[in-house]
């Protein structure tokens, strides 16, 4: 219960909620059991011979004779009000049944009202405090994480955790309380009786502990499989052109077929477990009731020790215990399978972030003098992407990063952006270390424009404001001439308010990419960082897109990495890798008199 204990903190807020509950929880149990308690004595007056008739009112003589009491008084209320009137009598009778079902049912009816805004208002906190942790892990989380699996986490598990939580909630409050009020009434009745009952109930209870005792483990399984099988899914509908492109339907079909067969043999255990708890409480509530009924009948019948009016409602307050007791055992079933999913949602709410800002992290707001790269060594696992890398970007200038892949180049842009950190050595802006910036204000300094253009499904107009929300049309529109992107914009059927679709797919990849130089130019920052932004483009929209580019970049620091050297031949300093180390640096003419590893790169791809 450890983990259901975490996820009961999210019900403080909705604290009000819960005691309304518990109190129509309260209500509806006294009601239940009076429905029992009432109604054989009523009948019975009904039904009552002259001797039956009692005219003085009866004096109650202690607890354990409570239901003879209340027997007697509704006997002495039914003479002496109603009278021996038999049409008033049954009138009397059949008010008093529709009264006491009615407020049974309305205070079970507002228990659930209740509730329903605690749960639901539990679930949308516990998805808001997931989305928000995902959003705020770093971007090496995700490297380690398949994205279907932290989908499930917020998806089914978190439904999970809803049914699990209403089920954890009347094994605490409801049902118990039925059962204590139902057993309170029995003792008023007979304690040697109801103490003969409760011989059986540990046993029953070891049964039941029994049969659910691997429900978690195999409950587990299910969520990470369903994990699997949505990771699985996101990564065929992305990579769907691949995939068909390679006439290789046939493998991915049966790694998904894999998946879900896996999926239904973990489901079929876990279903068939679940099942068992119904059947099982009903057959040992059935087994007590008839031990009951033979133990009870020898007291009524043989020994003479229990009056049959008493056994009778006696007998219905017992049966009225296995319905509360059924659902205990069924919700200890239920919340077996929620605290595997309360495990694994708790797994990212608690996940360390390593990329916290310092105690004292500054709030920077302008970019002054100059970038520094101070002996910065970085690893992603084993091996060193970067040894010993020191470099310095004065404002203003643009540095291109060239190498061929894995010389460290995107790295590099990784570490200034923080969404990662260097092992050794230290990344400084304007004498300030990174990790003394604060992540929020260090980002603000900062725009980004990627090989992949990121775009979401959402209107033109949205996607470019991401850069700065409060925009107004007129700077959204200046941003995309900027950018080369005003005049393809004004094309589309609804200009600036078309949606784009999933990932932008509506657009061509030049579109895309002019529309992501638009939104890093509305942001305006002073350091510019283009991941080789050219890259993945044709020839004619690589021209477009780099007079975006050169446009953008006036009067701005910018770290260009280049695939495509065409594109960096105006850089003030252009830095040539090798797997991580700096072996050439300078101007692209300089760079090409030494005829070395740069001149190398510019023939291999034709550009002199």
């Amino acid at each position: 219960m450890i983990y259901f204990k975490k996820i009961l903190r999210y019900a403080l807020p909705y604290k009000r909620y819960a005691f309304l509950n518990i109190f129509f929880n309260i209500l509806y149990a006294v009601f239940s059991a009076l429905s029992f308690v009432v109604l054989m004595p009523l009948f019975e007056v009904i039904f009552k011979t002259d001797e039956k008739i009692v005219y003085e009112k009866p004096v109650f003589e202690g607890f354990t004779s409570g239901m003879e009491y209340l027997n007697n008084y509704f006997n002495y209320y039914v003479s002496t009000i109603i009278g021996e009137n038999q049409e008033k009598t049954l009138l009397f009778v059949v008010v008093l049944i529709v009264v006491i079902f009615l407020l049974k049912n309305i205070f079970g009816y507002l228990s659930f009202y209740y509730i329903t805004f605690l749960k639901n208002g539990v679930l949308k906190d516990i998805r808001n405090d997931l989305y928000h942790k995902t959003i705020s892990l770093p971007i090496s989380y995700f490297s380690e994480k398949k994205k279907g699996d932290i989908m499930a986490r917020i998806g089914p598990d978190v439904i999970e955790v809803h049914y699990s939580f209403l089920s954890i909630l009347e094994l605490i409050f409801r049902d118990p309380i039925m059962i204590l009020i139902t057993i309170i009434s029995m003792l008023s009745a007979s304690v040697k009786l109801t103490l003969f009952i409760f011989v059986f109930v540990p046993f029953a209870g070891f049964i039941i502990n029994i049969i659910g005792k691997n429900l978690k483990k195999t409950s587990d399984k299910v969520q990470r499989e369903q994990g699997t099988l949505l990771s699985l899914l996101e990564e065929t509908l992305s990579g769907l052109r691949i995939i068909k492109g390679f006439n290789v339907e046939k493998v991915f079909h049966h790694k998904f077929e894999k998946s879900t067969s896996k999926f239904e043999q973990f489901s079929n255990k876990l279903m068939i477990k679940t099942q068992l708890a119904g059947p099982v409480s009903e057959i040992l509530g059935i087994m007590v009731f008839c031990v009951l009924i033979w133990y009870g009948g020898n007291l009524v019948l043989i020994e003479k020790t229990i009056p049959p009016a008493v056994f009778i409602p006696f007998l219905g307050l017992a049966y009225n215990i296995i319905t509360p007791a059924k659902s205990i055992s069924k919700a200890s079933f239920t919340i077996k399978k929620g605290n595997a999913a309360a495990e694994r949602i708790l797994a990212i709410l608690e996940t360390e972030n390593p990329l916290q800002d310092s105690e004292n992290a500054i709030h920077k707001e302008d970019f002054i003098s100059e970038i520094e790269f101070k002996n910065v060594s970085f690893k992603y696992e084993d091996d060193y992407v970067l040894k010993d890398f020191s470099l310095k970007v004065p404002k203003g200038t643009s540095v291109a990063l060239v190498g061929q892949s894995g010389s460290g180049k995107s790295t590099l842009a990784n570490l200034i952006t923080r969404f990662y950190d260097v092992n050794n050595g230290s990344i400084i802006i304007d004498g300030n270390n990174v990790k003394d910036i604060a992540k929020k204000s260090l980002l603000g300094l900062m725009g980004i424009v990627t090989q992949d253009s990121i775009l979401f499904n959402d209107t033109v107009s949205e996607n470019i404001k991401l850069g700065k929300q409060e925009a107004t049309t007129n700077e959204v529109m200046n941003a995309s001439e900027i950018a080369n992107a005003h005049e393809f914009i004004n094309e589309l059927p609804k200009q600036y308010e078309t949606n784009i679709g999933d990932g932008g797919n509506k657009l061509s990849g030049g579109q895309k990419q002019r529309i992501s130089i638009a939104r890093a130019v509305l942001k305006n920052p002073p350091i510019m960082i283009l991941d080789e932004a050219t890259s993945a483009l044709d020839t004619e929209s690589e021209q477009l897109v780099q007079t975006a580019l050169e446009k953008m970049m006036k009067n701005r620091t910018s770290l260009v990495i280049a695939h495509r050297l065409s594109t960096i031949q105006k850089a003030d300093n252009i830095v040539v890798l090798r797997k991580g180390i700096i072996i050439e640096q300078g101007k692209h003419e300089e760079l090409l008199a030494k005829k070395g590893e740069y001149f190398k790169l510019v023939t291999m791809q034709t550009l002199q």
